[in-house]
């Protein structure tokens, strides 16, 4: 598959032979394969919660198609994302994933775990602390999900741990590649790394003591911690002290080449030096998770900038929700942590160590070739250069010429939309640049692009997204950068985030002016565009620069515009103009008419779009879903979606676009852009969807959606109880099409043969 093929050439390899909205009539059952199983439909216990009030339904009597729909019908969401992360895990256990990936994944997975703590379970816990926690759609009681959390993470963190411990750590021992522990190093080694403590470590450790005239000290989150027991001879007290890991540190130091050992072991070997004249009896590692969530009352506050900064300030200091440690602590240090903690038995994670994985990362970025995936260096798209040449192509002619559809990491992002603005921003005849940033990278090209088109007299808007989750310090920072270049620097609206990925040029041609835009699902940032799969379109067509000179000015000004031509813009216009398109395929299925809905997105749990999708299957319309995250839709329960399918893709990309697709009576009708399907994105966010108006380019994305929810391509099924299970072989146990790989494979034989 080719991200804009012209109508003659089918990448026939990448897609099943008919790759239409109106291809399959109804869910197929899935094929043998190892169920984990995440949630079995519960009891109606949340009757007293009105549906209406949640889904907007119609009140009064029902006709057929506005029956009562179950009241179980949806899952949990945090269940669904534990299940996700749990899809991570299992590409780290997965032996045919490359060695140094399968370390990555086991990274990922515990990156994962972090935020996830960080943000939801701390939400779920301050939302039961101040009573304001309500049943969620799922109808489980908030007490409920949150023990669930505790249970089902624990579990997926110990099977992280036995994972490393017992096969990955193992494996890459046996290719040269030893993580070892103190006790395993040579007596070289340990000398070599006591010259290293002595120099660089014990320089910028502060040990705390804890007594009566020396309080428990602040724990920050996600630090690395030894708890230290002491003796003093004299008196043989014994005393407790907290050495902090210096978070700058490589998680993970060279013993010798390819020899590995955590940074606190070095630490914990030479404790003496931090304590002389003290015997010490022992010591434990241990981590603490925080509410790192953000919360800023815009209302209340005069400069955001200003409010965002301070409240950054205190995330640093927000409670504890995760207290992990080794399974050898001693159980008074243990009660010791609890009490000054002030967290619970079940937020404690007794772990094999080493503690804290995601420095694993390190590892996976050895220079061992042989043990990752092959390398893919991607190419320019072939609309903007026909052939490949140290020439950069001429982004604004070829878009003149025609829409150019992109679909990262295959095409490249730097000779794509990076080069878009850079010729932007040097072009003598372009007038204007308009552009959001929701996040990017340290050393963005596109910030000093739009520095550069300011500093030479263009009008350069900059709409940042300072509320950027974890990307505030980085936004904050890049916001005043562009400020004191002379860009004008909006923070968008308040009480709504600006998560949509738009850029506007406005370039004089002769003797009137003509927009250019890109419009994609991806942020602008260079680095994760080789990372994550994401879709744009580059486009000069007058209808679309229009839409977006009216959204900008509804940006950063007072404009108050809800109709546009070609776009779809939430929170006014995006959950109705989709469900509207729903039901559309529901009249054009009873009028006999082709009618189908594919969608591929991060997360789904909008309870109005899903009722929708439960009413369109009912009526006999095929619904394909390809999601990555989470879902709160229970597909294949009969009389309510035994026509809706749902499938998962992981890989060695980062599955990222958004795609809608309706049959629309056989005239498809295709929608890119930001949004996924959550409350977040469609109340209180501003997100675009552009219509797709390019045959091959609708061409294309159909075929994308079918390969990728194709029984024939390797992914997870999503059964109705919530159990996702793996199909990634066939009845004869050939692997199934990797999804990823054919599209990296496409793009070098297109490459190979000079088309």
């Amino acid at each position: 598959m080719t991200p804009a093929p012209a109508p003659a050439e089918p990448p026939a390899t990448t897609a099943d032979p008919s790759p239409d909205l109106s291809t399959r009539t109804a869910a197929t059952a899935p094929t043998a394969g190892s169920a984990v199983a995440v949630e079995a439909p519960g009891p109606p216990d949340h009757a007293e919660q009105h549906a209406d009030e949640r889904t907007g339904g119609d009140a009064g009597p029902r006709s057929p198609e506005h029956a009562e729909l179950p009241h179980d019908r949806f899952l949990d969401r945090e269940r669904s994302w534990l299940a996700f992360n749990q899809r991570v895990l299992e590409l780290a256990e997965d032996e045919s994933t490359p060695l140094l990936e399968r370390a990555r994944f086991l990274s990922i997975f515990a990156s994962n775990l972090d935020e996830f703590f960080m943000v939801r379970v701390a939400g779920l816990k301050r939302r039961i602390a101040t009573g304001v926690a309500t049943r969620a759609a799922s109808g489980r009681r908030p007490r409920d999900v949150l023990e669930t959390i505790w249970t089902s993470s624990r579990a997926l963190m110990e099977r992280q741990a036995e994972c490393f411990e017992r096969t990955v750590s193992p494996a890459l021992a046996a290719e040269g590649i030893h993580l070892l522990r103190w006790p395993d190093l040579t007596e070289q080694e340990q000398t070599r790394l006591f010259s290293f403590f002595r120099k660089r470590i014990f320089p910028v450790l502060t040990p705390l003591a804890v007594d009566p005239a020396h309080p428990f000290p602040y724990i920050s989150g996600l630090s690395l911690n030894l708890a230290v027991v002491v003796r003093n001879p004299a008196t043989g007290h014994k005393h407790f002290a907290r050495v902090k890991v210096p978070p700058l540190l490589a998680r993970f130091l060279e013993a010798s080449a390819q020899r590995y050992v955590p940074v606190e072991d070095v630490i914990a070997a030479h404790l003496e030096e931090l304590f002389p004249g003290m015997e010490v009896l022992d010591h434990h590692i241990f981590r603490v998770t925080r509410n790192e969530d953000l919360e800023v009352e815009e209302d209340d506050a005069e400069n955001l900038l200003q409010a965002l900064e301070k409240e950054l300030l205190r995330r640093r200091f927000g409670p504890p929700v995760r207290l992990e440690v080794e399974r050898s602590i001693d159980r008074e240090v243990l009660d010791l942590l609890i009490r000054e903690l002030k967290i619970t038995e079940e937020e404690v994670f007794a772990l094999a160590g080493p503690l804290d994985l995601t420095g694993l990362d390190d590892i996976a970025s050895l220079d061992r070739p042989e043990l990752k995936f092959p390398k893919f260096i991607a190419g320019t798209h072939r609309d903007l250069a026909e052939v490949e040449s140290a020439t950069a192509p001429d982004i604004f002619g070829a878009v003149r010429e025609r829409d150019v559809l992109l679909h990262h990491p295959y095409d490249s992002f730097s000779t794509s939309v990076q080069l878009f603005v850079e010729q932007a921003a040097a072009d003598p005849d372009v007038l204007a640049i308009k552009q959001t940033l929701y996040r990017t990278s340290g050393d963005s090209p596109i910030v000093d692009a739009l520095i550069d088109a300011a500093e030479s007299g263009k009008q350069v808007l900059v709409l940042v997204e300072i509320k950027a989750r974890f990307d505030e310090h980085a936004n904050i920072k890049w916001a005043r950068k562009l400020e004191q270049a002379g860009c004008h620097v909006v923070y968008g609206l308040v009480g709504l985030k600006t998560h949509s990925k738009l850029c506007l040029v406005v370039r004089q041609e002769g003797d009137h002016l003509r927009r250019y835009a890109h419009i994609g699902t991806g942020n602008y940032h260079p680095k994760t565009a080789r990372m994550y799969e994401d879709i744009g379109l580059l486009t000069a067509d007058p209808d679309v620069g229009a839409d977006l000179s009216d959204l900008f000015n509804r940006l950063s000004g007072y404009s108050r515009r809800d109709n546009y031509r070609r776009l779809l813009v939430a929170p006014r216009s995006l959950r109705d103009g989709l469900i509207s398109r729903i039901r559309r395929e529901v009249v054009n299925h009873r009028e006999g008419r082709p009618a189908a809905v594919r969608i591929k997105v991060n997360s789904i749990v909008d309870e109005r779009v899903i009722d929708a999708l439960y009413r369109a299957s009912q009526a006999g319309v095929p619904v394909d879903i390809w999601v990555r995250g989470i879902c709160a839709l229970r597909p294949g329960v009969p009389g309510l979606s035994e026509n809706i399918r749902v499938r998962s893709i992981l890989g060695r990309f980062l599955e990222h676009s958004r795609v809608y697709a309706f049959g629309s009576g056989g005239d498809t009708e295709v929608w890119l852009g930001s949004p996924d399907l959550m409350h977040r994105n469609l109340d209180r966010r501003i997100e675009v969807l552009v219509k797709v108006a390019d045959p091959a380019h609708r061409h294309t994305l159909n075929r994308l959606l079918a390969t990728g929810t194709s029984d024939s391509t390797a992914s997870w099924h999503l059964g109705p109880d919530g159990s996702w299970t793996r199909h990634a072989v066939d009845e004869d146990g050939a692997p199934l099409r990797d999804m990823q790989e054919t599209l990296i494979e496409a793009r070098r034989k297109r490459r190979g043969s000079g088309n």
